[in-house]
C-alpha cells in the first residue's frame, strides 16, 4: 500500500480564482467527486466556535461546501456535538445561539445547523469497534445517522494533544457528553457536594441507578452500579455533577484516535484542514492568542491521518510568527506546537491511528 494522497493550495488567490474556488478544486482533487451524494444525509463537521474567539472558520467556507453538495443531490447540515465542560455550547439552545452569532445559519451557510448530541448531549448511538482502550464509541445521533462525513478543520494548537485538526474534529468532536467523558477521563463522575441543591435531575436521568439521594438531601453515586455514561454531568444545570479530569494526554489522544475510527466506519469520508490563524489553543476558549506561523493554506485528504501529519509538517517548515511564546523569531523545522505546550506530543494519536488502521503517516503532497 502506498502513501496516502494529500492536496495542498496555497492563500494566493486571484480575481478569477478567488479562496471558496479554490477550496471546491481542491475538494474536487481530493475525492468530492468521487462520493454519491445523491438523496444522502451528509453531516459537515465543523467547530462553531466559542463566543469571543475570532479564530474559527468563517461561515463561507462551509457555504460553498454545502453547494457542492446540494449541486451533486445531497442533504447537507452543519453539525457539532455540547461541550463537557461549562461553557457557551455546553447544550443545544445555548450551542445554536453561539453558532448563530458567529454566522452559522441556515442564511449564510444555506443549510441547516444540528446539534449532533441533541438537548443535552445525551442523544447518541453506540458503535462497536473493539480496539484498545474503545469497546463502543458513543456518537452523537445526528452523526452517527449520517450516511457521508465531511469535515471541515481548523488546524491550530491544543493545550492537551498538541494540535487540533480532522482527528480531533473527528473523535473529540463527534462524541457526545458521554463520549467526551470516557475521553477525558475514564472513571465515574464526582459530585461535588457544596454545588448540588438536590434538585434530583441526575437520579431520575440515570438510566442505570447508580445516582441516589443522600438523606442530607445531595446526589450520591453508587460506583459499582455507575458506567460513566455521563448522563448526570449533562443534564445537571448547577455544576455539581463533574468530571474527574484526567492528566495523561497520551491515553487522550489514543482514545481521540479510536473514536475518530467509530465516526468513520464504513461510511465515505472526506477531510478539509485550514491551515490558517494556527492559534496556540483551541477555538474551544472564548478568546483566541495571535497565531504561531503565518497562513499557509488548507489540505484535504480522505485519509484524516496523512492530512493532520502533512499539515504538521508544514507548520514546522514554515517561519514562526512573533509571538511572546517563542525566544527567537524563526524556527524553521522546529516543533512549534511542542515549543507552546511542551508537555504534549502529537505524534501520539496519529502513530496509534496508524496502528489501528484509520490511516496511514506516509503522505503524497500534491498541490493544486
Amino acid at each position: 500500500m502506498g502513501p496516502s494522497e494529500v492536496f495542498f493550495t496555497d492563500m494566493h488567490s486571484t480575481s478569477s480564482l478567488n479562496l471558496l474556488k479554490k477550496l471546491e478544486k481542491l475538494m474536487m482533487a481530493a475525492g468530492f467527486e468521487k462520493i454519491d451524494f445523491n438523496r444522502k444525509m451528509t453531516a459537515i463537521k465543523v467547530h462553531f466556535g466559542e463566543p469571543g474567539n475570532l479564530a474559527y472558520l468563517r461561515p463561507n467556507f462551509a457555504a460553498q461546501v454545502v453547494s457542492m453538495i446540494r449541486g451533486k443531490g445531497g442533504k447537507p447540515y452543519l453539525t457539532d456535538c455540547n461541550t463537557l465542560y461549562s461553557g457557551e455550547r455546553r447544550n443545544a439552545p445555548d450551542h445554536l445561539d453561539a453558532a448563530f452569532s458567529n454566522g452559522y445559519n441556515i442564511l449564510s451557510a444555506g443549510c441547516h445547523v444540528i446539534i449532533g448530541d441533541g438537548v443535552k448531549g445525551t442523544d447518541y448511538r453506540e458503535i462497536e469497534v473493539n480496539l484498545d482502550y474503545t469497546r463502543t464509541a458513543m456518537i452523537g445521533t445526528a452523526i452517527a445517522d449520517a450516511d457521508i462525513i465531511i469535515t471541515l478543520n481548523h488546524f491550530k494548537g491544543h493545550e492537551q494533544t498538541g494540535f487540533g485538526g480532522a482527528l480531533k474534529n473527528l473523535g473529540m468532536g463527534c462524541a457526545s457528553i458521554g463520549g467526551k467523558l470516557f475521553l477525558h477521563s475514564g472513571s465515574q463522575p464526582v459530585i461535588d457536594l457544596k454545588n448540588c441543591t438536590g434538585c434530583n435531575m441526575c437520579v431520575s436521568s440515570c438510566a442505570h441507578d447508580a445516582v441516589h439521594m443522600s438523606e442530607d438531601g445531595k446526589a450520591q453515586i453508587d460506583n459499582e452500579r455507575c458506567t460513566g455514561c455521563g448522563q448526570c454531568v449533562a443534564v445537571c444545570q448547577f455544576d455539581a455533577a463533574r468530571v474527574r479530569w484526567s492528566a495523561d494526554g497520551d491515553i487522550l489522544s489514543k482514545k481521540i484516535a479510536e473514536y475518530a475510527c467509530a465516526v468513520v466506519k464504513g461510511k465515505p469520508a472526506l477531510h478539509v484542514n485550514f491551515i490558517m490563524d494556527v492559534s496556540p489553543d483551541c477555538d474551544c476558549w472564548g478568546h483566541n492568542d495571535m497565531p504561531l506561523v503565518e497562513d499557509i493554506g488548507i489540505a484535504a485528504s480522505t485519509d484524516p491521518l496523512a492530512l493532520d501529519k502533512a499539515c504538521a509538517d508544514m507548520v514546522m517548515e514554515a517561519p514562526a510568527a512573533r509571538h511572546l511564546r517563542y525566544k527567537d523569531n524563526d524556527l524553521r523545522g522546529e516543533d512549534k506546537f511542542r515549543i507552546a505546550h511542551g508537555n504534549t506530543d502529537w505524534n501520539i494519536g496519529l502513530l496509534h491511528g496508524e496502528k489501528i488502521k484509520l490511516g496511514s503517516l506516509s503522505y503524497k503532497l500534491i498541490k493544486i
